[in-house]
C-alpha cells in the first residue's frame, strides 16, 4: 500500500467507523460494564486499546493511534495534550535521578528549557551535542547515559542529521534513541525505519494541519512499547476525543497538503535565495542546508517550513519587515494552511556547544496560499527592510 492511500485507510476499521466513513466521535470517562467478567476482562485488556477507562481512551482515540502507529512503523503510539508534554513525557518515561542524556544543540526551545528546568531538578543531566557531530557522538557518551536524543532538521536553523550514524553507536553502548520528527511527519521520514526507538510529534503541525488543535503523539518500537504507554498513563497523559477526531480529519489530507506545502516552499526558497539581501537559505533539499546530503538520502520529500539568513540587520529592519507583510503573519508554531513568519537577530542564547556566527535569521513557513502573492508580499517586506538597513 502506498504512503498516500495509508493515510486514508488507517484506522477505519469497521469497529471503529460502525459502518460509515469516519471514525465515530466517542466522548467517554466512565465505562461500564454488564457483568464482573466483562469488567475483568476489559481490566486485563486495557493497555491494547480496550474500552476501560476513559484516560485510556475511547475508540476515537484508538483510532488515530492505530493509524499514526502504523504511519510510523511502531508497535504503538501514546497521545498527548501537546507537542511539548509528548517530549517531556517521553523523556520522563525512561529517565531517573542519576541519568545523563544526549541532546542535540538546535533542540526546540521547549525541550531544552525542559532539560535545564525540570530533569536537571530531578537530578538527570545533559549535555548537548552538535548536531553534525555523527558518529562523533561517541566521546560524549558517560556511563550513565540513558538517552540520546535528536531532532532533524534542527530547530530554526534546520540542520538535517545523520541519524543512522548516531543510532549505530547509541545501539552500541546500549541508549534509548529518540527524536522530533515533526518535520519529517511520518510520511516523509519514518525514523523507526532507520533504527531509533522512539518516535515524537507535535500533531499540532502537519498532522492536524489547520491551525485548531493541539497535540502530541508518540511512537515506539516493540521493545519500548509497554514501558511508554504504562509511564504515559501513569503520567496522566490524555486528550479530548473531539481533538483525536480533527487531527484523524487532518490526517487524511496530509499528503495532498503536503504537496502543496512543498512545492511552494521551494518555489520561494529558490527565489528568496537570490535575493541581494540573503547570504543563504537553509531549506533542507537545498545545497546551502547543513546535512543536505543525509536529507537526500533518508526523506522522502520536504514541506513549508525553511530559514533564511541574512547578510546584515538589525532589530528594527527585523520588525519593519515583519510589520509591513501581509500574507504572512507572526505567530508561533507552522504547520497549518496559513504561511507564517519569525525572526531572529542571533542564535546565541539558543545555543551552548554551536553558537551561531551569522547574520540574523528569518523563518518561514509557506502555507496555501497562492505562491506568486507571497513572493510579491515578501518582496515588498525586503524592500522595507533594506530601507531601515540603509539608515542604520
Amino acid at each position: 500500500m502506498k504512503k498516500e492511500t495509508q493515510l486514508i485507510a488507517a484506522g477505519r476499521s469497521k469497529k471503529y467507523t460502525q459502518g460509515v466513513v469516519n471514525p465515530v466521535l466517542q466522548r467517554a470517562s466512565t465505562v461500564v460494564f454488564d457483568s464482573v467478567a466483562e469488567f475483568k476482562e476489559a481490566a486485563k485488556n486495557r493497555g491494547n486499546r480496550a474500552l476501560f477507562y476513559g484516560r485510556r481512551g475511547t475508540n476515537t482515540h484508538f483510532a488515530l493511534q492505530e493509524a499514526i502507529a502504523e504511519l510510523e512503523g511502531g508497535a504503538g503510539c501514546a497521545l498527548y495534550p501537546s507537542g511539548a508534554a509528548a517530549i517531556a513525557n517521553t523523556l520522563l518515561s525512561f529517565v531517573k535521578a542519576g541519568d545523563h542524556i544526549l541532546m542535540m544543540d538546535t533542540a526546540y526551545e521547549p525541550t531544552r528549557d525542559f532539560c535545564d528546568k525540570v530533569l536537571s531538578g530531578l537530578g538527570v543531566s545533559t549535555t548537548y551535542y552538535d548536531p553534525m557531530i555523527g558518529a562523533g557522538i561517541s566521546e560524549l557518551i558517560q556511563d550513565n547515559t540513558r538517552v540520546l536524543f535528536m531532532e532533524s532538521p534542527g530547530s530554526i536553523t534546520m540542520e538535517v542529521q545523520d541519524v543512522p550514524a548516531l543510532v549505530k553507536v547509541a545501539k552500541d553502548h546500549g541508549l534509548i534513541t529518540m527524536l522530533d520528527n515533526t518535520y519529517g511527519n511520518g510520511l516523509q521520514f519514518r525514523p523507526l525505519d532507520h533504527g531509533v526507538d522512539i518516535s515524537i510529534q507535535a500533531a499540532t503541525k502537519y498532522i492536524v494541519g489547520h491551525s485548531d488543535v493541539m497535540m502530541g503523539v508518540s511512537v515506539a518500537n516493540e521493545q519500548h512499547w509497554p514501558t511508554l504507554r504504562e509511564q504515559s498513563y501513569l503520567l496522566g497523559q490524555c486528550c479530548s476525543a473531539d481533538d483525536a477526531y480533527m487531527a484523524l480529519r487532518g490526517l487524511r489530507t496530509m499528503a495532498v497538503r503536503l504537496a502543496q506545502h512543498e512545492q511552494a516552499a521551494l518555489t520561494v526558497a529558490n527565489w528568496i535565495s537570490k535575493h541581494p539581501l540573503v547570504d543563504h537559505v537553509r531549506h533542507p533539499a537545498l545545497p546551502t542546508c547543513p546535512g543536505h546530503e543525509h536529507f537526500k538520502r533518508d526523506f522522502h520529500g520536504s514541506n513549508g517550513l525553511f530559514s533564511v539568513v541574512m547578510k546584515e540587520g538589525n532589530q528594527a529592519a527585523l520588525d519593519a519587515l515583519v510589520e509591513a507583510l501581509h500574507h504572512f503573519k507572526m505567530g508561533f508554531s507552522w504547520g497549518g494552511y496559513e504561511s507564517l513568519i519569525t525572526t531572529g537577530l542571533t542564535m546565541a542564547p539558543l545555543r551552548s556547544v554551536t553558537g551561531w556566527a551569522h547574520g540574523p535569521i528569518i523563518r518561514l513557513h509557506i502555507g496555501l496560499e497562492n505562491v506568486d502573492d507571497l513572493i510579491e508580499d515578501l518582496s515588498q517586506g525586503l524592500d522595507v527592510y533594506a530601507k531601515v538597513c540603509a539608515q542604520a
